[in-house]
């Protein structure tokens, strides 16, 4: 038998394989490369090196953004040990049934407001699953989790911001943050995710863990410090290596300019907007405070808006498909089409409200 077999090996790996075809233009241009201009590579090098240093390091490791993921993960956990999902479950019910919806799709929206984007996925997940939640409604959970601001600073710098332009942050928030988490699950549920149903809460399990408070402290420290260093840097370093690459080929500087028109148009400060999309929506906002007198006030309801959202693209790519592909039903494949029609759901809610409420508040 193992005659007969070999021919059949041998006459597969002597045919071309196109990532061979690939494999040997990359060895032949490299060759070339070295040869013609030997410095090219080390150049490309650098240029993702300082694309990715300042938000890995300057941003995730050494500033305050990294230590709130940990926090936020406690803080998380801590809510979930005092009843906090049982709570927001009973609050919840009434309304979910009546658009006969499993009322645990709006739990990640709610932990991510109060603590962290990843930290919703991490606790919320699990919940979902226990919830007997659709795979329909749990993408329905995913999208309306990109409507709420991704960390609570975030929430906090940006009414430090809208308070330094002297624009009511009320009716902004309840629109911009609170309205999304009713709206949105409706919206999908009659539309794109229609395999929902109505739950009852006797038909729900208790989501409060028995386990004791110091072993949850702990517990979620070590959580929070695994969810930073094993996933969220190594996405974060993984999007802005390609942004690196697109810089050194010179495909950067268009982009660049292509996103400043559009956020312009859709009433959204390009400057901070950028920020928020490629690096962090809490830096973001603190900008928007720093820059007071030099920014037109008219942008800032579509920035605010946009800020508190599920963004920078690291977290929509890499660490929401990584995080609930883990802890949910859903693959990461159907958590990131999930992320992003939420996330195109929220850029038209930005360029709503700028439009619509600026006129009312500036």
């Amino acid at each position: 038998m193992e005659n007969k077999q070999a021919p059949a090996t041998k006459s597969a790996r002597t045919k071309w394989h196109l990532y061979e075809i690939i494999g040997i233009i990359l060895v032949f241009g490299s060759l070339l490369q070295l040869l013609f201009a030997p410095n090219s590579l080390s150049t490309l090098f650098d240029t993702i090196i300082k694309e990715v240093k300042p938000i890995v390091v300057d941003i995730f490791l050494t500033s305050e953004v990294g230590i709130a993921i940990i926090v936020s993960v406690i803080v998380g956990r801590i809510l979930e040990r005092l009843g906090f999902t049982d709570g927001l479950i009973r609050v919840f019910v009434p309304i979910m049934k009546w658009f006969q919806i499993n009322p645990s799709v709006i739990i990640p929206s709610a932990y991510n407001i109060l603590g962290d984007i990843n930290a919703a996925g991490k606790i919320s997940g699990p919940i979902l699953v226990k919830a007997n939640a659709t795979k329909a409604e749990q993408k329905i959970a995913v999208a309306t989790m990109i409507q709420s601001p991704q960390s609570f600073a975030t929430f906090v710098l940006g009414l430090i911001a809208l308070t330094a332009f002297g624009i009511s942050a009320f009716p902004l928030v309840i629109l911009s943050i609170f309205v999304p988490i009713i709206v949105v699950p409706f919206l999908l549920s009659r539309t794109i995710y229609r395999d929902t149903k109505r739950v009852e809460l006797e038909e729900l399990p208790r989501f409060t863990p028995n386990t004791r408070f110091l072993q949850t402290i702990f517990a979620s420290a070590k959580e929070g410090a695994e969810l930073l260093f094993l996933i969220i840097i190594p996405a974060v370093a993984a999007v802005f290596f390609f942004i690196g690459a697109l810089k050194f080929f010179g495909i950067w500087d268009p982009i660049e300019s292509g996103l400043t028109y559009i956020l312009t148009f859709l009433s959204i400060e390009p400057g901070t907007g950028i920020v928020s999309i490629l690096a962090a929506p809490t830096l973001a906002v603190a900008q928007l405070a720093e820059l007071a007198n030099t920014i037109d006030p008219r942008l800032i309801v579509g920035s605010f808006v946009l800020a508190n959202s599920g963004l920078p693209l690291s977290v929509i790519f890499g660490q929401v498909p990584v995080t609930w592909a883990e802890t949910s039903s859903l693959n990461e494949r159907e958590v990131l089409e999930a992320a992003i029609i939420g996330m195109v759901l929220r850029f038209i809610t930005a360029c709503v409200l700028g439009y619509s409420l600026t006129p009312f508040l500036v």
